[in-house]
Parts: structure tokens; sequence; C-alpha cells
């Protein structure tokens, strides 16, 4: 089997736990994922990967998003945390500076037309909790508009992890609706004391999130409002 070489192996390996082949789930599962982390001193570093040496001398050269570059940039010992993904042609490394954005990472791959640079992309354009409120208040325009992602790619990811991310232990929803939340509510209260509603004022305001997306001002959200009411 060694005469095979290591990525014959990997990629046969990888066959095999696909069909369920019960002699190799066990071991597969073990194997590709045997890599949880690497920690060490960083060689060289900039938006797209990092080179991290290892105290053995071994040095990995692991993808990384623009959102983990920005935590790790001006660091000289780091420690990521890494999904390893297996290809026809290449065995790559990905990193990430929380476990939040490797579990997101994850689920985004687990969607047809979503590959790993993709997801990667993803999460360079937007941070973990701007994705998981797109998709949780629906807003396609906000998925569709990381370069690259088409419409309809865009409303498989929210039709196909909205429940996921739902039920995701690590998705901290109190962290990731702060910012939704206060707008939200700053604009509301400017509403109501121009004399709207408090119920129709809000019902407006949750009907331009979901179509515009969480990262409107108060501003914005009192004026786009003021359209509709």
């Amino acid at each position: 089997m060694l005469k095979k070489g290591f990525r014959s192996i990997i990629q046969e390996t990888k066959n095999e736990y696909e069909q369920g082949n019960p002699k190799f789930c066990i071991f597969a599962a073990c194997f590709l994922n045997m890599i949880n982390h690497i920690k060490g001193r960083i060689e060289e570093v900039n938006p797209a990967y990092v080179i991290i040496e290892t105290a053995g001398g071994i040095g990995y050269y692991i993808n990384i998003s623009l959102a983990t570059f920005s935590e790790i940039k001006d660091k000289q010992e780091i420690k990521l945390l890494t999904h390893f993904i297996v290809k026809e042609d290449a065995q790559v490394l990905y990193g990430f500076a929380t476990e939040e954005e490797r579990e997101l990472f994850k689920l985004l791959i687990s969607v047809n037309g979503i590959g790993p640079n993709t997801s990667r992309l993803i999460l360079s354009s937007m941070s973990v909790g701007e994705v998981l409120n797109a998709i949780a208040t629906e807003n396609v325009k906000a998925i569709q508009s990381v370069k690259g992602i088409g419409a309809k790619t865009a409303q498989r990811v929210v039709i196909e992890l909205k429940d996921k991310a739902k039920k995701a232990s690590w998705a901290d929803a109190t962290k990731i609706n702060v910012a939704y939340n206060n707008n939200k509510y700053e604009a509301l209260s400017a509403l109501v004391a121009l004399g709207f509603p408090k119920s129709g004022a809000e019902t407006v305001l949750d009907k331009i999130i979901k179509a515009e997306g969480i990262q409107l001002s108060v501003e914005e959200l009192i004026k786009k409002s003021l359209k509709l009411l």
C-alpha cells in the first residue's frame, strides 16, 4: 500500500469512506481530520496564507481568510485551528483564528456550489456574525454581495443553512445580534417619538432589515422606514 504514495493513500481512503466501506470508516475519520490545530512561529504571513514552523522544524502552509489574517498579522507565535481538505490533485490546510469561523467554514462548504476557496472568500468579505445574521434574516442580497456568489448560490446558502445555523452551539446569538438589535432599537425609538405606532414601525423595520441586511445604520433605517410608513 505504501508503494502507492501518500497522495494515493489519502484519495483512496477518502473514496472508500464516502462510499461507506466499514473497513475504512473509522480509519478515515481519524486520518482525514487528525490535524486539529497547529502551533508555532510565523515564518511568513499575508492576507491569503500563513507559513507556521512548529517546534519540530516542520513548516505548514495554511490558507487563511482576511478575518484570521487581521487576528494574527502582528503576532510571532500563534495557534491556528485547522481543517484539512483532500482534492484530486492536492491536500490543502485551512486555518482559523476562532472555532466559530472554522465551524461556519465547514457549514458553508456543505452547501452545493460552495467550495473551500469560495467559503474563505465569504469569510474574508463578511464577519461570522454578519453571515449568520444574513442567513437568519434570509438576506440573500447580503450573501450575493460577495464577489463570485450568484443569486442561486446565495439562496442555497440561506435555505440549506438556516436551520443548521440556528442549532449550532457555537453560534452565540447574543453576541451576533448586538449591533442589529441596537440599531433596530434606536430606529424604533425614534419612529415612535415621531408619532408612529410601535407595532407598525417594528414591522416595517424588520421588513427593511430582511431585504437589505443588518449593516444599515440607524439613520438609514429611519429614512427608509419613513418612506414606507
